[in-house]
């Protein structure tokens, strides 16, 4: 079943998907970029620094920080040409090979994410408010594995951190991804650390079982809230989360429905307006911070 990690064995481990160090254009080397996730209470951290030439094409190496309570993804930013707009594509993967070899010339951006698929990685499309990925672009794409919904750094530099329009949209037409958000960490002057995160399903902390539960969309994202379950009768979904303000559930264009109060840690919500749709939770807290569940369709639930 897609995208709803809270029914399968194991723990919520909570993690960043995309961050850099002084292997690209980050301002902390690795260690330190490690430690400092570590330090706040995160379960595990991918660095992906900038697969480009000018860097070297890094794959920084961050193994030698793996111990029982923090383990690590190796990963990277692809680039390549091929958007509509001109712009660079801003991919990342997480769970790549060291030895992931050199972008050929002429590589393009669909070309380099299809091949970082082909090695087993957990491949995203960063940002796509940020440089302006249209659909049109993601359909040049052979595959992806998700969207990134939430960018901190972007929200607090340009206010184009948020990837949903382009997501709601691609689900409607049918595309099945999931979503996630990150800080895309560079330690520099944009707050941009410990504001996103993904909340990961597994049934240890190894990375190999941390890449595959992201593979099989088993987790939610967040910028603070948790979500503790969800869950879907013949007529209803059941959500329960950490105290909000409101619950959301959307789906194809303008259909919705939500209940808001003080303190709602246990929700229904009608399952009748999403049946020919797919459906997506949103839990709001006091502070404004959100979490969220992936694109949920109803086709994949067995509900009779």
């Amino acid at each position: 079943m897609r995208n709803l990690p809270f029914d399968h064995p194991g723990q919520f481990y909570k993690g960043n998907l995309h961050s850099h160090s002084t292997n690209s254009d980050g301002a902390l080397a690795p260690e330190d970029v490690v430690n400092t996730y570590r330090d706040h209470g995160y379960n595990f951290i991918s660095i992906t620094d900038h697969f480009m030439n000018r860097f070297n094409w890094p794959v920084t190496d961050t193994t030698h920080f793996r111990d029982e309570q923090f383990t690590t993804l190796l990963g990277a930013e692809l680039h390549g040409g091929g958007m509509e707009n001109g712009e660079l594509w801003h991919v990342v993967a997480n769970g790549l090979p060291e030895d992931f070899a050199d972008q050929h010339p002429n590589e393009d951006g669909a070309e380099i994410a299809a091949r970082a698929i082909g090695e087993g990685a957990f491949v995203t499309i960063g940002h796509p408010a940020w440089n302006g990925v249209t659909e049109k672009d993601v359909d040049k794409l052979h595959d992806f594995d998700a969207i990134e919904i939430y960018n901190h750094g972007h929200t607090n530099d340009c206010d184009r951190g948020n990837g949903w329009m382009i997501a709601d949209s691609l689900a409607t037409r049918g595309l099945r991804f999931s979503a996630t958000a990150a800080d895309d960490a560079h330690f520099k002057l944009r707050p941009d650390t410990f504001g996103g995160w993904v909340q990961v399903k597994s049934t240890s902390l190894d990375p190999d079982s941390i890449l595959k539960a992201l593979k099989e969309g088993r987790y939610y994202a967040s910028t603070g809230p948790e979500i503790h379950n969800v869950e879907f009768t013949e007529s209803e979904i059941l959500i329960e989360c950490s105290p909000a303000i409101a619950v959301f559930v959307g789906g194809r264009g303008s259909i919705k429905a939500y209940e808001r109060g003080d303190g709602l840690t246990k929700v229904r919500i009608p399952l009748s307006p999403f049946l020919n749709s797919f459906c997506r939770v949103t839990v709001l807290d006091e502070k404004g911070f959100r979490a969220w569940t992936s694109p949920i369709w109803l086709d994949e639930l067995n509900l009779t």
